[in-house]
């Protein structure tokens, strides 16, 4: 059976209604990045940061997997799959795959400031200032934020290392160090980009389809099909 990895990005996201950082009406145009998504911005103002992600938590309950995620999950039909996703949303779950390594961490987790290894499910709920975990260290959001390490990037690279096929979806390869996976792909791996705008890759076997991603899957679904 051959191997698929999906690097998925926030525009999988976008057809959901999940907002990225940034699109033209995106979070960045409300905050500015080093306030809430970097670990300098958690020490400035905590409250802050804990509300933020309170509204992600509240906005991603409402949402629902569109038809990109659930695509990817129906590769596992036929394929062995792995999904390493920058996004911190739970759709991928939702639509149904079954192995995901979530680069950046998750929104529906928790973590204590005193342990980053070890997360507590909080499913929708808010995470206030004061809240305590076991361990009596603040609970804050489990986030891989700027300025921290990424914990599960060479797991990932592993996955690339051995995939067959990868597609490249919903990111603009601009953040590192995740954009740097394409490099690990193996001889003969068959890589397809989805993104809207072009973005000339000098790689063999590279195929982009400059679409939005739901109607990007689908076109990849009629190849792999």
């Amino acid at each position: 059976m051959k191997k698929i990895v999906v690097l998925s990005g926030a525009g999988v996201s976008a057809e959901s209604g999940i907002r990225t950082f940034r699109d033209s009406d995106g979070l960045w145009e409300e905050y500015r990045v080093e306030d809430v998504a970097s670990i300098e911005g958690w020490y400035r103002n905590k409250e802050l940061v804990l509300d933020f992600y309170n509204q992600r938590r509240r906005a991603l309950k409402g949402a629902e997997p569109n038809k990109a995620h659930k695509i990817i999950a129906e590769l596992e039909e036929k394929y062995k799959v792995c999904v390493v996703t920058q996004n911190v949303d739970n759709l991928h779950e939702r639509a149904g795959s079954t192995n995901i390594i979530h680069l950046h961490g998750e929104l529906t987790k928790a973590r204590s400031t005193k342990n980053e290894e070890k997360s507590y499910d909080i499913g929708y709920n808010d995470i206030h200032l004061g809240d305590k975990a076991p361990d009596g260290g603040q609970m804050r959001p489990f986030i891989v934020w700027f300025g921290e390490s990424v914990p599960r990037l060479s797991d990932a690279a592993k996955e690339v290392q051995t995939a067959d096929i990868l597609i490249i979806i919903g990111t603009s390869l601009n953040v590192y160090p995740a954009a740097g996976l394409i490099h690990y792909t193996k001889p003969g791996c068959k890589i397809y980009l989805v993104d809207p705008q072009p973005m000339p890759l000098k790689m063999e076997n590279f195929t982009q389809i400059q679409e939005k991603a739901t109607i990007g899957m689908e076109k990849i679904k009629e190849e792999l099909f």
